[in-house]
């Protein structure tokens, strides 16, 4: 019993550190935005490019991994996440300064998108298919260390910003990240794999998965999810460095940093609230309270207040996916993996749409990302809309039983 302990828990540490290679993968790029448009003469057209490049691959590996994912070794498709995110990693570093920058940035968000999707295709299910209590807790400990993920990177790049200077040795950094996808990829080589219900096992194809309206609307409460989050965290380095002013390292630690932190500490106290208040209440009250943030970082004039809305998005945003996730495992418990990268999916959909019209709504108003924040305000309001619905759903079966 004691061995089987131990074992499970090897797993759901190396899934822990996957979550931190997503939060690398996705996050570090973003850091550096201002520097690309200052160094590399990239406007910020070709840098919403070059996030929605990112999730649109993750997307297409979502796709793939609904329709064929269960076809394939689980460990060979959580190691190759790995080498890509490592592999995505060291051509940031190195690849500007041999070619076109803007290619180079092509390349090396190409290969992190193939990592980060296939990292959240996988990681889940794996954490949900540990023989562990409190799933929706454990779900929601997974999802933090994204979080802890993104704070890291925000806070230790800043403490090299501030050491170093940013233009000279910024190449560095990509290579001392790419360290840790190289430990997950090692930890993966050797953990016990545990697996969820195949298609055939379980029988819940997408055709009958997509038959359902309780899944429609966890497919769109995991666009919301993904849009919400991503509309601030890539955006809120530049917001504060260029739109508020604020010194580099300074803005990215009051910024992204301290949006990240928040995030994470909601993810961590959320997950042991869900064993006391309903998830959907908690959903509920932080779809308004993101209301809130995003009015806030596009409305507030002081520099404090538009960084509070920020922090506050971090604290409104941080349970939206895993709870989502969480959510539908347990309506669906036959799901299997097609589900898990369905909603993966409708997050990364969300993921690209979100930060990506942002960025250009912006665009259009003079690179004014307070509009861009505005028009974020869509995504909680649907939150709350989904939430409704379902809740309704859930009555209507209750009393049919």
């Amino acid at each position: 019993m004691r061995s089987s302990s131990l074992s499970y828990r090897s797993t759901v540490l190396a899934c822990y550190n996957g979550y931190v290679v997503q939060a690398i993968s996705i996050n570090l790029a973003p850091l550096f935005f201002v520097l690309f448009q200052r160094q590399f003469g990239i406007t910020l057209s070709q840098l919403s490019g070059l996030i929605a490049v990112n999730f649109s691959i993750q997307l297409a590996i979502d796709f793939l991994a609904s329709r064929v994912g269960d076809r394939f070794s689980v460990r060979g498709q959580v190691l190759l996440a790995h080498f890509c995110a490592f592999l995505g990693l060291v051509c940031l570093s190195v690849l500007p300064r041999l070619m076109n920058p803007f290619a180079a940035l092509m390349i090396s968000v190409s290969l992190t998108g193939i990592g980060g999707g296939l990292i959240e295709v996988m990681i889940s299910p794996l954490v949900e298919a540990c023989p562990t209590e409190g799933k929706s807790r454990n779900m929601t400990m997974l999802h933090s260390f994204y979080s802890w993920g993104q704070a890291a990177v925000v806070f230790l790049s800043g403490l090299w910003f501030l050491l170093l200077d940013i233009d000279a040795y910024w190449h560095y950094l990509p290579l001392i990240w790419a360290i840790i996808p190289l430990v997950g990829l090692v930890a993966f080589c050797v953990v016990p794999i545990y697996r969820l219900p195949t298609v055939k096992e379980s029988g819940m194809t997408a055709k009958k998965l997509f038959s359902m309206p309780v899944f429609l609307l966890f497919l769109l409460m995991m666009v919301c999810a993904g849009a919400a989050e991503q509309c601030m965290s890539q955006w809120a380095s530049s917001f504060a460095e260029s739109g508020l002013g604020i010194p580099k390292t300074m803005g990215d630690m009051l910024g992204p940093g301290l949006f990240a932190l928040a995030m994470a500490l909601t993810r961590v106290f959320g997950g042991r609230l869900s064993e006391k208040i309903r998830i959907t209440a908690q959903m509920a009250f932080f779809a308004s309270l993101c209301i809130v943030a995003y009015l806030l970082a596009a409305l507030a004039a002081p520099a404090w207040a538009a960084l509070l809305g920020c922090m506050l998005c971090g604290v409104s945003v941080g349970i939206f996916w895993p709870a989502t996730l969480s959510l539908a495992a347990e309506r669906i418990p036959a799901g299997g993996i097609s589900m898990f990268a369905l909603l993966a999916l409708a997050g990364d959909l969300g993921c690209l749409a979100g930060p990506t019209a942002s960025g250009w709504i912006s665009d259009v108003f003079g690179g004014n990302l307070r509009r861009g924040f505005l028009f974020a305000l869509v995504f909680p309001i649907l939150e709350l809309v989904a939430l409704f619905l379902l809740t309704r759903i859930g009555r209507k079966k209750e009393k049919s039983l």
